[in-house]
């Protein structure tokens, strides 16, 4: 930022009160699942510095829900989805971003207009058409409405935009096909573009509860967030130990990922000109 436009004075400590106000707010319901998590679930409603700590809640978890099945569930259900993402946004990019052809601008538009329908308009018809496909409780039926994705191929459109276009030329005198150039040329140079969509993709599929929900009904095809409701049973009493610990089990591998990969996934939008 210029220091044209920073803050000064009461400006810069309000800007920075906050941030750190809504770093505090965002953090706060993290913090409370931590405590509860590893403590017994009589801390679970207080706090004691010297409180006891146990992993019993985890283990309890573990055993209360087929975890395992879950956690093997949503790994397919994100992988699957994320490589057919890929493939076609990858190929949907190219062609808008180096090819010319009668009414690009207007199918780009169309493309882009998918983004301003909320999904949760589209499960009646999503519903049916998996009915119609025979694929109900199954993880494709879970995946199929998300192989194509219209803001991947907008993010990978406007980094293949900003590719030089003599190393394209260059390619084809060399004797290099299209999808060659493509290969070994487009996607190389978009990689760190590739790894902040795929965290996008990860996270989102791996988050997403209603759509699930609705077309599954068996252990066989269910990911982690519909087999958590079963924590959340007034039959049984509610426990917030063991839901702070089986949550932390499912969002561990999502903050993992994201400590890891955030440098690539901040610096990847700033190249295609998100802020």
């Amino acid at each position: 930022m210029s220091d044209v436009y920073a803050p000064r004075g009461w400006g810069k400590v309000a800007e920075t009160a906050g941030a750190w106000l809504l770093a505090l707010v965002w953090i706060a319901p993290l913090a409370y699942a931590v405590w509860t998590a590893f403590h017994p679930s009589e801390f679970s409603t207080r706090f004691e510095l010297f409180a006891p700590l146990t992993l019993d809640n985890f283990k309890r978890a573990w055993e209360a829900a087929p975890f395992a099945r879950y956690f093997l569930n949503t790994f397919l259900l994100v992988t699957g989805v994320l490589a057919c993402q890929l493939v076609l946004c990858t190929l949907a990019a190219f062609a808008f971003a180096r090819y010319e052809f009668p009414g690009a601008t207007v199918v780009f538009a169309l493309v882009l207009a998918q983004l301003m329908i909320m999904p949760d308009v589209l499960i009646v018809e999503n519903y049916k058409t998996m009915n119609r496909l025979g694929v109900l409780d199954s993880i494709p039926a879970i995946g199929l409405p998300y192989v194509a994705s219209a803001f991947g191929i907008f993010l990978l459109r406007q980094t293949f935009k900003m590719v030089p276009k003599e190393l394209d030329d260059a390619a084809r005198v060399e004797g290099a096909s299209p999808m060659q150039v493509l290969w070994r040329v487009y996607v190389p140079l978009g990689r760190p573009v590739y790894i902040a969509y795929g965290l996008v993709s990860v996270s989102y599929h791996w988050n997403n509860f209603l759509w699930p929900l609705i077309v599954t009904n068996s252990v066989e095809s269910r990911p982690l967030t519909v087999g958590l409701q079963v924590f959340s049973s007034t039959d049984q009493g509610i426990d917030w130990a063991i839901i702070c610990a089986a949550t932390l089990m499912t969002s561990a591998p999502l903050l993992l990922g994201f400590l890891l990969f955030q440098r690539q996934f901040v610096q990847s939008f700033m190249r295609a000109g998100i802020k």
